[in-house]
Formats: structure tokens, C-alpha cells, sequence
């Protein structure tokens, strides 16, 4: 992913609410599931980090990408922001 498109992101994702909350308990396989899905519905989402959760909120959204097999777009204080792109229909199409 480029720059330019990791900025374009983050732009969308400014007018976005974080949709999961990773607590003490850290990632679940089923919370990784839900994950997963939520990406193939909207592509693009946000993760609120509580300050109970065992990891920074990077190590957590690593990990995340890598279970998920997202984009890790960025991260911001204790938000999360996460991009994967449909297999079909993709709804967030790159400027060129």
C-alpha cells in the first residue's frame, strides 16, 4: 500500500466510530472472526484500545492485521484503523 493511499484512508476514517473494543481479555479467535467479517461488510473500520487491554495498542493492531489478513492503516492514541478490500464490489476505490 502506498502512502498516498494509506492518506486516503486515514481520511475516510476520520468520519468513521471505532466498532470493537479490545479489553483486558486481548484478541479472541472469535473476536478475530468478527473482525474479519465487519471488514468484508465495510472494509474499513475502527478498534477502540481500552487501557485494561494487556497490549500498546500497535502490538494489538498487528496482530490484528496479521489474524484478520487486513491493512493496518494506523494508529492513533488507542484507535485502531483497519482496511481490507472486498473480494467482490469494493466500495472504496483509490484516487488516482
Amino acid at each position: 500500500m502506498t502512502s498516498k493511499e494509506r492518506a486516503y484512508l486515514r481520511g475516510l476514517a476520520n468520519n468513521i466510530d471505532a466498532i470493537f473494543q479490545i479489553g483486558k481479555g486481548g484478541i479472541s479467535d472469535n473476536q478475530a472472526k468478527q473482525i474479519s467479517d465487519a471488514l468484508e461488510a465495510r472494509e474499513l473500520i475502527k478498534i477502540s484500545v481500552l487501557e485494561t487491554a494487556p497490549d500498546s495498542a500497535k502490538d494489538l493492531g498487528n496482530e490484528i492485521a496479521e489474524k484478520t489478513n487486513s491493512t493496518l492503516v494506523q494508529v492513533v492514541g488507542n484507535k485502531i484503523t483497519l482496511f481490507r478490500a472486498r473480494k467482490k464490489d469494493s466500495k472504496i476505490i483509490f484516487p488516482k
